[in-house]
């Protein structure tokens, strides 16, 4: 058996009860008190999560822009200095190497977070096409990085930095002391709730966890990670989107800009996609027999089988059994009936509106 990865928070997880799987080859905590008391933590309080498996890619030059505008989907130049952007980095034929999060220090200065098992593809992708005056660097064992979400994390992350994270927009961030320690405070996260995503060199990582399990936080696993951004209908790279999944028929339109100028890497094939109406529709589905919808159950309107379901569980907010099913598009409207085959049983369903979860502004 090959050794598995740890994050710089892994010495410590034994202390605060976590139970580890293997996570894409690494060694995490699935949860500590239990899922479902996890997932009402982050709903009702505040918890914080390690996420430092996670990667980041350091990308500069006086090219840096034009270089990211051909890689990824969305408007760079839009990025202001101190903001966030959700990004799709495609294949030439749409599908997607990856999405991730483009952070934006200066014209010749970003920050890039792709997904902890993607880290060596995206780096290997994004040095395949570097242009001149562009540096593309992998600095992902030089930094930790933990989610502090819910309701009462701003007021929580207040009592251990000077900076004033009211001022902070979604998607934006500072460069600040957090406890005394560099970081990057981006307000932003994975779960539907309101929360900062925290970076600081590896090395002080556990300094930070421990002041914010101090100051009241709850240790959360990934467990209640994944049942989080399934509420919210956050994508997740391998399920809702991958090499065969495109953004278009993943529901990210919004992070796709067709008419942008310069040409990026997919354009003319999602171009075609859309031109041609897309195959393929991501939507919500409520099983309506007793059942709960698991990642790669299969999908009928009828005898037809007409798709997947991608990710499905019991959501811990509403009680009801819900899942992310990717069928042909005839089949997506609202309301629509459709049955999930579930151990051999075929179990009524129907078409619901996603997210399954908003929080109240």
């Amino acid at each position: 058996m090959t050794d598995l990865l740890q994050t710089p928070l892994h010495p410590i997880y034994e202390k605060f009860g976590a139970k580890t799987i293997d996570f894409g080859g690494w060694d995490l905590p699935v949860q500590f008190a239990g899922i479902k008391a996890e997932h009402e933590t982050v709903r009702t309080d505040v918890g914080v999560f390690d996420v430092s498996h996670m990667g980041e890619i350091h990308v500069t030059g006086k090219e840096s822009t034009a270089y990211l505008e051909k890689m990824l989907t969305n408007n760079i130049s839009n990025i202001k200095d101190g903001r966030a952007q959700y990004n799709i980095m495609c294949y030439e034929d749409g599908g997607a190497v990856d999405d991730l999060v483009v952070y934006k220090r200066n014209d010749e200065d970003y920050l890039l977070v792709v997904n902890a098992a993607n880290i060596e593809k995206d780096f290997n992708w994004l040095k395949e096409h570097v242009s001149e005056d562009v540096k593309v660097e992998n600095v992902s064992g030089e930094y930790g990085q933990l989610a502090v979400q819910g309701p009462n994390a701003e007021k929580l992350v207040q009592t251990l930095t000077e900076a004033d994270l009211s001022a902070i927009p979604f998607f934006g961030f500072v460069e600040e002391k957090v406890v005394g320690v560099d970081a990057i405070i981006s307000r932003s996260g994975y779960t539907g709730e309101d929360g900062f995503e925290i970076y600081m060199p590896a090395q002080d990582a556990i300094q930070v966890f421990l002041a914010i399990v101090e100051a009241g936080a709850k240790p959360i696993g990934l467990g209640a990670r994944d049942t989080l951004r399934f509420e919210a209908n956050l994508a997740l790279y391998g399920q809702e989107l991958s090499k065969d999944i495109t953004p278009l028929e993943a529901g990210v339109n919004f992070a796709v800009k067709l008419k942008k100028e310069p040409d990026f890497i997919g354009k003319a094939a999602l171009i075609a996609q859309k031109e041609a109406g897309v195959p393929r529709k991501l939507v919500g589905v409520e099983l309506l027999d007793r059942g709960i919808p698991r990642h790669d159950y299969l999908v009928y309107a009828g005898d037809k089988e007409i798709g997947k379901i991608t990710s499905g569980t019991q959501s811990p907010t509403l009680g009801k059994n819900l899942g992310l099913a990717l069928i042909e598009s005839e089949y997506a409207e609202l309301g629509r009936e459709l049955e999930v085959l579930v151990r051999n049983k075929k179990l009524k369903a129907v078409v619901v509106e996603t997210p399954f979860y908003k929080r109240a502004k």
